[in-house]
């Protein structure tokens, strides 16, 4: 059994094809930057080396994560708009075990080869970057290696992320039932997960108990940097705990952002469309709360270090002028950074909205055939896609605003004089951030939008 549609296998091939050039990328940069020192016959070039692997590391690490999340839902999703084919598979004496084996072998192929178009495309983006910045004079021409042997672990870091990511997101075929082919394939209303008391139960359990570690770690930073580590664990938690119980978490928020953008009958119909799936519309959008809380997390520490380090006085007025100039250097290339797992969740944005547009055929069909125009339609998944783009915007950054503080305050708020002090909101990052969701918004809902109108009314009523 394939892992779904061309969409699917196409963005779980995007997916690795962006993680492995992005670390490939990582990897000869790095690789490049030793070369450099080493030609420069500087000292302790060994700890260099260390630190910007650490750093490359956690940041190739923050993006397969998220990739992993974007291959897991589209692989949730392909299957979800299948159930009824894989019940007439079961009923034809095919095991669930087999069919989910099956879906992992397609994950590995998709995986090996958008690795390999990863790696090609990274090579050769540092290789073009390295030629232009010595033909400009930017740099002293030095000897690099073409391909750091390096490479090898990010490639293999995304090929085993695929695989593992198409397993998980492959459980729902064990729980196929072969009865299921005499019906349609649904996914379960928000009451319904809202029933499911294990999942949400383990969910708040994980969020209260983060929450605790989070305050007790502020508090112990007062005292001592150590406040971290605590701080640390509760965020791990709280953030896990959310990411489980995002189906329950995200529909209320989706909601009333809906209520927002307007209450005609596009707008009502849209507003339901995204909440009565919750579990789809969560899988569409978790990658973007992750990418834009990461992003404002990171900014937030930064202009919340910088507030506790002016208000102890332990800069003199010299020194603020290039501390600030460090900050905002730090807090850019920081964003950048993390700013490529956001391009990644927009990729999986593109792929739910698409298969979930193809699986609604005869929805879409029903409506023209009741009188709505073509523009309608593509109106109302256009503001589907606004909904909760934007309800995954603001979550992230409320998020990334309370963990970036947390984690600012936990550290620095030891410092003589330091303390505890409200969180410093960089207004140009939310502005930016708001922006960068317009545009997902815009990017996401045209290929969606137009397949909403492709098919006359009367084929995809045929659509069985």
């Amino acid at each position: 059994m394939r892992t779904g549609s061309r969409q699917g296998a196409g963005a779980i091939i995007t997916v690795a094809a962006l993680s492995a050039a992005f670390g490939t990328t990582l990897v000869q940069v790095v690789a490049g930057m030793m070369a450099s020192l080493h030609a420069q016959r500087l000292e302790d070039v060994a700890n260099v080396a260390l630190m910007l692997g650490m750093v490359g590391a956690v940041f190739f690490t923050i993006a397969v994560y998220v990739g992993g999340i974007v291959t897991a839902n589209a692989v949730s999703t392909a299957i979800a708009g299948r159930t009824r084919e894989i019940a007439l598979l079961r009923l034809l004496g095919a095991s669930g075990r087999s069919l989910r084996g099956s879906v992992v072998r397609d994950g590995l192929r998709q995986g090996v080869l958008g690795a390999v178009i990863g790696l090609i495309i990274g090579a050769g983006l540092v290789a073009a970057g390295a030629e232009v910045a010595f033909s400009s004079g930017a740099f002293t021409r030095f000897d690099y290696p073409l391909l750091s042997p390096f490479v090898v672990l990010p490639l293999l870091a995304v090929i085993a992320s695929t695989v593992i990511a198409s397993w998980a997101g492959s459980r729902r075929v064990l729980a196929v039932a072969p009865a299921q082919a005499l019906g349609s394939s649904t996914e379960p209303s928000y009451e319904e997960l809202r029933r499911r008391s294990g999942r949400t139960v383990t969910s708040v359990v994980l969020v209260v108990l983060g929450g605790l570690l989070l305050g007790g770690g502020v508090l112990l930073g007062t005292i001592t940097p150590l406040g971290v580590l605590p701080a640390l664990l509760g965020g791990v938690l709280s953030f896990s705990g959310i990411v489980l119980g995002s189906s329950v978490f995200l529909p209320p928020l989706t909601a009333l952002t809906g209520r927002v953008l307007g209450r005609g009958p596009v707008a009502r119909l849209a507003s339901a469309n995204a909440i009565r799936n919750p579990a789809r519309s969560a899988r569409a959008v978790i990658g973007l709360v992750i990418g834009v809380s990461l992003v404002t997390m990171f900014a937030v520490a930064a202009a919340t270090f910088g507030s506790i380090m002016r208000r102890s006085g332990e800069l003199n007025p010299e020194g603020y002028e290039q501390f600030e100039q460090f900050v905002s250097v730090s807090t850019a290339v920081m964003s950048v950074l993390l700013g490529f797992s956001v391009v990644l969740a927009a990729v999986g944005m593109i792929s739910t909205l698409s298969l979930s547009v193809l699986q609604r055929r005869r929805e879409l069909g029903l409506l023209r055939a009741l009188g709505f125009t073509g523009s309608q339609v593509r109106a109302m998944v256009v503001l589907e896609a606004a909904q909760m783009i934007i309800a995954a915007a603001l979550f992230g950054l409320v998020l990334g605003s309370v963990y970036g503080w947390c984690g600012a305050v936990s550290i620095f708020a030891s410092i003589p004089d330091g303390g505890i002090i409200p969180p410093t909101i960089p207004v140009a990052m939310l502005a930016s951030v708001l922006a960068v969701s317009v545009v997902i918004t815009a990017i996401s809902s045209v290929l969606p939008a137009r397949a909403a109108t492709r098919v006359s009314p009367v084929a995809a009523l045929a659509v069985i």
